[in-house]
Formats: C-alpha cells, sequence, structure tokens
C-alpha cells in the first residue's frame, strides 16, 4: 500500500506466536476484564485456532483475503468440533457439564497447543513484518465509520424513534457503490474487499441493533435462541431434547455456547453481535471467488447486488444456523474452484468444511450435494470430469450427512425431508394454477398486481437485475462475452438457471423453504451473470467505452433497486414501507409483533415470570399465535407444543394460564392460527384472575 512500508525483520517459531496469544486469551477471560474478555476473545476464537492449522497445511500463498477466510472457517468449526468432543466425553465418564467454561477452554487450547507443536517439530516459523506508517489513506477512517454510523443509527431508532441517521447511512451505501464504480482513484479496487464487509456488517446491524431483543422478521431466530438457551443452561448438548431438528445443528447449540461462555456474552447479544461478523465474510468470500471470473470491478458490483437483495439483512439476520452454514458453503466453493491447492490438501478442507455445513444447516447441506453431484454427473457425460471433484468427495459427503442427520436428530430431519417431498408431490396436480407457486414467485413473475405506483417501479428495478441475469446467462452459454469462466463454475451456473426454473415451474417447490431464501442462495452463482449481461447489452449497441458504459448502465439499475429493497424510496416519500429499522415508528400493531414478531420489555418480563413460576408440565398455557412463537419459546423456554393458541371459541379450566401480550393488552388484538379477532371476544376471561400485569402484558388463570 501507498501509506506504509513493510520490511521483514525477523522471524519466530510460530509456537511461541501460539503460547502468547493464548496466554494473553487465558488472562483476559479468567480474569474477566471487562471489554476486553469479549473483543480479545472474540478474535482469538474466530482466527488462532485456524490460522495455526492453515499454517500447517503450508497454504500460505492463498493471499490475505483467503487466509483470514480460511481462517476463520477451520476456527469455527474447530469449535464446533471441540465442544462436540467435549459433550461426549464428559457424558462417557459421568460428567453431567461438559459445556461450561474450564473445559470448553481446556480443550480448545490444548487442540491450539498440538497444532503449534506440530508447527514446531516442521520447524514452522512465523515473519514478522514490520509496518511504518507514513500517512493513512483517507479511506480507511471512512469505511471504517460506516459500521459506526450503522450503530448510532439503530441506537437512535431503539431510544428515540429517530431514523435520520440510518436514512442518511443508506445514501451512503449507495455512494460508496457509485464511486467505487466509476471513481477508482477514490476507492480503488485494493479497498473493495473492505469496503464490502463495511457494508455487509452496517446493513445487519441496521436491522438488528434497532431493539435489546431479538426481532424474528417472521424466521426462525426465536427456536434458535431457545434451543441454544436451551443446550447453555444444561451445559450439555441433546440432539433431540428441545426441538430435534434444531437440536442437531451445532451452529445455534454448541458454537453460541462456546462463545457465550468463554467471552461472558448474553444468549441474545451472541446471535446479534457476534453472528452478524461471521456472515459478513460470506459476501467477501463470494467477491473473491467472482474477481477471478469478471474482474475485480464487476465483482464488486455482483457482491452489491448480492447485499442489496432485501434477504441479506431482512431475513438471514434471523437464520444463525443458515449464517453459519453459508460460510461453509462458500468456503467449499473457494476449495471447489481453486487451482492452487494441492489434491491433498483440497481433501482436508473439503472435509472440515462439509462437517461444518452438515453441521450447521440441513437444508444448505442437501442444496449443496445436489449441486456438486449434477456437476460431476455433467462433467463425465460430457467426457471432461472435474479435476477438482472426485467421487469420493461427494460419496464422503453424502455419508457424513444422513449419518448425522439421521442417528444425532432422531430422523427428525429426514422426516421433514420427506415430508416437504410429498407435500411438492401433492401439489403436482396444481401445476395449471399460478397461486401454487406461492406469492413470492407471482410476484417475480409479474402475476401480482402491485398495490401501488412505487411498488411497480421497485419490481421494475427488479425485474431489470433478472433480465441482466438471463442476458449474461445468453452471452455465456453463446460464448459472446469475453469472459472466461472454468468449467466447474459454468457448470454450476447452469445448474442454478435450471434449480431457478424448476422453483418457478413445479408447485410448491419454492415453498420448501422459501422462494426468497432460494433466490438469495442462487445469487451465489447468478450475480456475476448481471455484470455480464451489463457488458453484453453495452457491447450489442456499440464497443466504444464499453467499461464505462457498463458501469453506468449498472448504476442506474442496482442503486434504484438497493433503495427499494431497503425501503429507502417508502420511507422518505411517505409510501408503505415494511422495513423495521427505518418506519417501525408509524408500524401497526399488527403488522409489529404479528408480522415481525417483535419483541419488547414487557413481554420480556412477563414471559420471565411465567416461567418461573407457571410448570408447563402441570397446567395448560395459552396465548395468541404471535406469542407462541415468539416470546414464550425464545425467552420462556417453552416448546411450541407446550402452548395452545387462543381462539374465540376457547374454554379454560381451572388452573389454565393465559398469557396476553401488549398486541393483547394494549392493542385488543389477538392473532389465532387462521385469522385476528379483538381481545373482547374471549368471553372466558371474565372467569380468570390477573396473576402478574406489568402495564401492557398480563398473566391470568382459570377459577
Amino acid at each position: 500500500m501507498d501509506s506504509q512500508s513493510v520490511n521483514t525483520q525477523s522471524s519466530m517459531s510460530l509456537l511461541l506466536i501460539v503460547l502468547l496469544c493464548l496466554s494473553i486469551f487465558c488472562l483476559v477471560v479468567f480474569l474477566n476484564v471487562p471489554i476486553a474478555r469479549q473483543v480479545i476473545g472474540f478474535f482469538y476464537l474466530t482466527l488462532v485456532p485456524g490460522y495455526v492449522f492453515l499454517r500447517l497445511l503450508k497454504l500460505e500463498d492463498l493471499g490475505s483475503p483467503e487466509t483470514i477466510l480460511f481462517s476463520i472457517g477451520f476456527s469455527i468449526a474447530f469449535l464446533m468440533f471441540a465442544g462436540l468432543l467435549v459433550n461426549e466425553i464428559g457424558y462417557m465418564i459421568g460428567f453431567p457439564n461438559p459445556l461450561t467454561l474450564v473445559p470448553l477452554a481446556i480443550t480448545l487450547n490444548v487442540l491450539v497447543i498440538a497444532f503449534g507443536i506440530l508447527a514446531h517439530i516442521k520447524n514452522m516459523k512465523l515473519t514478522l513484518p514490520v509496518i511504518q506508517f507514513r500517512k493513512v489513506p483517507l479511506q480507511l477512517p471512512f469505511l471504517f465509520s460506516i459500521p459506526i454510523i450503522s450503530v448510532i443509527g439503530a441506537v437512535f431508532v431503539k431510544s428515540y424513534g429517530n431514523n435520520i441517521i440510518l436514512i442518511f447511512l443508506l445514501l451512503l451505501i449507495s455512494s460508496i457503490f457509485a464511486v467505487g464504480m466509476v471513481l477508482e482513484k477514490l476507492l480503488p479496487p485494493r479497498l473493495y474487499a473492505l469496503a464490502i464487509f463495511v457494508i455487509a456488517i452496517s446493513l445487519l446491524y441496521h436491522s438488528l441493533l434497532i431493539s435489546d431483543y431479538i426481532v424474528s422478521y417472521g424466521s426462525d431466530v426465536p427456536t434458535e435462541l431457545g434451543v441454544f438457551q436451551n443446550t447453555q443452561s444444561n451445559a450439555y448438548w441433546g440432539a433431540t431434547e428441545f426441538v430435534p431438528r434444531f437440536d442437531a445443528m451445532l451452529s445455534i447449540t454448541v458454537l453460541p455456547t462456546f462463545y457465550s461462555n468463554l467471552l461472558n456474552i448474553d444468549p441474545t447479544w451472541t446471535f446479534k453481535m457476534l453472528f452478524p461478523i461471521i456472515f459478513s465474510f460470506v459476501p467477501l468470500a463470494l467477491y473473491r471467488i467472482w474477481k477471478r471470473y469478471i474482474g475485480e470491478k464487476y465483482a464488486f458490483s455482483a457482491a452489491f447486488l448480492f447485499m442489496a437483495e432485501r434477504t441479506l439483512y431482512f431475513e438471514m439476520v434471523s437464520l444463525n444456523r443458515q449464517i453459519t452454514a453459508e460460510l461453509f458453503f462458500v468456503l467449499l466453493l473457494l476449495v471447489l474452484l481453486s487451482d492452487k491447492m494441492k489434491p491433498r490438501y483440497r481433501v482436508v478442507c473439503f472435509m472440515i468444511f462439509a462437517f461444518g455445513l452438515v453441521t450447521s444447516h440441513y437444508a444448505l447441506s442437501e442444496i449443496f450435494l445436489f449441486f456438486i453431484s449434477l456437476t460431476f454427473i455433467f462433467s463425465f457425460l460430457a467426457k471432461r470430469p472435474s479435476r477438482n471433484i472426485e467421487p469420493s468427495m461427494i460419496a464422503l459427503f453424502f455419508v457424513v450427512m444422513f449419518s448425522w442427520y439421521i442417528y444425532t436428530s432422531g430422523s427428525a430431519v429426514y422426516d421433514s425431508i420427506v415430508d416437504y417431498s410429498n407435500y411438492v408431490y401433492s401439489q403436482v396436480s396444481e401445476f395449471f394454477n399460478p397461486a401454487s407457486r406461492g406469492g413470492t414467485v407471482l410476484r417475480g413473475l409479474g402475476l401480482e398486481a402491485p398495490p401501488a405506483m412505487l411498488n411497480a417501479v421497485s419490481r421494475a428495478f427488479a425485474y431489470s437485475t433478472q433480465l441482466l441475469i438471463v442476458v449474461g446467462f445468453v452471452g455465456l452459454i453463446t460464448r459472446r462475452v469475453r469472459y472466461r469462466i472454468d468449467r466447474t463454475y459454468s457448470t454450476f451456473v447452469f445448474i442454478a438457471i435450471v434449480f431457478l426454473f424448476a422453483l418457478l415451474l413445479v408447485p410448491g417447490l419454492a415453498e420448501t423453504l422459501s422462494m426468497s431464501r432460494f433466490y438469495h442462495i442462487l445469487l451465489f452463482f447468478l450475480a456475476p451473470l448481471s455484470m455480464i449481461g451489463a457488458t453484453f447489452l453495452v457491447g450489442l449497441l456499440s464497443k466504444r467505452r464499453e467499461k464505462l458504459l457498463a458501469s453506468i448502465l449498472l448504476l442506474i439499475v442496482l442503486i434504484p433497486y438497493f433503495l427499494f429493497q431497503t425501503n429507502f424510496v417508502y420511507e422518505v416519500t411517505g409510501g408503505d414501507s415494511w422495513s423495521l429499522p427505518l418506519s417501525k415508528y408509524k408500524m401497526d400493531s399488527l403488522r409489529l409483533y404479528g408480522g415481525f414478531g417483535f419483541i419488547d420489555a414487557y413481554s420480556v418480563f412477563g414471559v420471565q415470570w411465567l416461567s418461573k413460576t407457571v410448570n408447563a408440565d402441570r397446567t395448560r398455557i395459552y396465548s395468541d399465535s404471535a406469542s407462541q412463537r415468539n416470546p414464550l419459546i425464545a425467552y420462556g423456554g417453552l416448546r411450541f407444543e407446550e402452548v395452545r393458541v387462543l381462539s374465540n371459541t376457547t374454554k379454560i379450566s381451572s388452573g389454565d394460564t393465559v398469557y396476553l401480550s401488549p398486541l393483547n393488552v394494549a392493542d385488543g388484538k389477538i392473532v389465532g392460527e387462521f385469522s385476528v379477532f379483538n381481545s373482547s371476544e374471549l368471553s372466558f376471561l371474565n372467569q380468570t384472575n390477573t396473576i402478574y400485569a406489568n402495564g401492557k402484558c398480563e398473566i391470568r388463570k382459570g377459577t
């Protein structure tokens, strides 16, 4: 970099560096030094074990970003493995609470020291660069300020209901992208990776930090938090203890328990603060893959498209097991697409990241298996076998995946796969009924009328990104573009396109995971096509200044797309905004509590009192559907099936307990299983006594 000179002056044994880092980590953890324990501990847990192992594999020539990415991937996989090891050994020797601070710290550090000793035996040295700062580029403090602005803006929304800082943040992110595309002197390509990381973490934090509690955004985080807290409170991982399909995932049981116990972080904030940092490396890893094929600038643009799509910051923020799985998914792609890695090291990396993916998220594991299996089959049929995807890898992944799911979750995951398959099969008869594809697919195909003019404009820009993808695919298969993409990635792209059309055509298929999440995953392969499509279209019109014109076209499409996806346009124009960070202050309570699953302090205090006072095994508990799937399972330690849903025909017996949330008490709305009705219709309330009230939340008992 221009701002600094680096001189290599000395080398030290890697073992000494490892012991130094370990000593600092143990010091801040066992002395419980505030802030230092959390910050230093997080960097140690997330980087050091993986980096030492990476050095053992002699993968020093990966480049700095890949070194960081692989170090993080290895570290997280080892945390999951170490936690599992402690759990199983503790069970065998009769130790009932193995997942506590001391056993976890000892096991992890023993593994780290073992890696360090092996490195010492191999006489491996770590070169220490001496960095002399002359001038810090203005871009660095500016880029590092973006996440700070995001955090401050979210706090302002939480404390004062003021969204002006977040509005400024979204404009700032748009400006960063624009500058990176047309003014390389202000944002040079060497800073693209950092820009992608800070944009990703800023978008994630702007959605998460608007509350002191989790926000479900209609996703699974309440159940994930319930499973996590059950594991942590028991200090033991049981694969079928709480919700079998979720308990089988180490990504939301052992991994957050490791972080929470060693760093002394509340479970809620483990999910809200730490997991987004991990997730922010996913678009960075995708950028590193894409830039090999389409260059730095267009890879930066593809990463912006990936981050601009609303699923990243409005849905994925509440899917922590998929957050972890996507990191392993993209690392597996890096391994399979690398042309620098030796075969034996490729297999080792594949095995470790495959273990991480399988134990993180079952649906994403199935999708990955689908991609690599079809890629191998297509290559075999074309008599041009892939050098990087071997039959043994596919067989290994298959065996590990199905063995883990069948034996750790009591076949709950396998049963869910069968149920989804049966559901899709049952929908085949509805092939000619467009509604069988779901609302998201109908909107994507333009078969659902937009509710307002702004929505029509928003869809126009969304369709434009999809059109660029289609055009890019046509240019790629007709070889009318100058980009040369290797056979493996080209096959991935072809499979992704076929998968996308299957989601649009096969009734019920998109509903097995949700179309938005499927599309988010497929963008791993399809996002670069939009950049190829832009250059292809511009090239058809004029070959002069093709790169500049393509960049301008991408700006015209992607910046409005981003501003519509974040609901910025709806908020500033007074339209119907579905952005919780920007528009919570004016949202209807039914949308806030029922749709987004917002949880406030009144709800949490009531749930915590209920969990301490009422025994769910001895009494029937009732609540509306919104409370059942959000605060009661997240903060009450109750299983989904332990809570009955209220209706206007519910009859309460003596001793039964009724939980009424702020939506029920303050706003008089009850979210039933199939409809919404007024609390005044609950005639049985006259036969109950209030045993708890905090102003907006009540708990009643049948007389």
